[in-house]
């Protein structure tokens, strides 16, 4: 599928200004700076310069929320964003309840521990990201992400994500493909099923993933 871009001149800007220019300038920006990051529930919210938060922006980490602060911005990632910035990138930290906490596996066990399907939701996004896709929440489209070429104002998402892990019973079945291609055909995405293996120790899940990614297109 070739890329659905939005408006004329999109597709040259993007040449200009790739992905992972941006964010290896948002790393070398955010190292200079190490902010925290504050868990709660379900996402962690960072405070960052003005000027970290374009970069955040331009790299489609996180969303902007409205604070009291009148110098610096809050931003809301969700686990998957913040783990990658951590452990990825290494260019954040993450406290809880004020203690910042230095070990990785610790931030790993808790995001885990408020969403037990972390760890293969995070395997497939670092995964895609690693690769200059970027990511959104695919929760309007019925699947787990949408990825996009490049930033959501410069191009159409091209990929409807499911996830799926080494136990899963989804899209076992013919039936369960035939539900779920049309469903992204008709908002002119390709169904990328995304297999992690599940088959590993708690303490290593962060490092041993296993993939392997099927596409189905409207028609197939």
């Amino acid at each position: 599928m070739a890329p659905r871009w939005k408006w004329k001149g999109a597709e040259a800007k993007a040449l200009t200004e790739p992905i992972s220019n941006s964010i290896s300038e948002l790393k070398l920006s955010l190292s200079k700076t190490d902010p925290s990051g504050s868990l709660s529930s379900c996402n962690v919210l960072l405070m960052v310069e003005p000027e970290q938060a374009v970069l955040l922006d331009r790299c489609c980490f996180g969303r902007l929320v409205l604070s009291s602060e009148k110098v610096k911005k809050l931003i809301q990632l969700s686990f998957e964003e913040a783990f990658y910035l951590l452990h990825n990138l290494k260019c954040i930290r993450i406290s809880l309840q004020g203690s910042c906490l230095e070990d990785e596996v610790d931030t790993w066990h808790y995001m885990k521990s408020k969403r037990p399907n972390f760890p293969i939701s995070f395997k497939a996004y670092s995964h895609l990201r690693s690769k200059n896709w970027v990511l959104r929440s695919g929760l309007q489209y019925g699947v787990d992400f949408v990825a996009y070429r490049h930033h959501p104002s410069l191009v159409h998402s091209e990929y409807s994500v499911l996830v799926q892990s080494g136990d899963s019973d989804q899209l076992r079945v013919f039936s369960d493909i035939h539900c779920a291609v049309p469903l992204s055909g008709s908002v002119a995405k390709t169904l990328l099923a995304v297999y992690v293996n599940g088959n590993f120790k708690a303490e290593d899940s962060i490092y041993l993933p296993v993939w392997i990614c099927t596409q189905w297109k409207n028609g197939q």
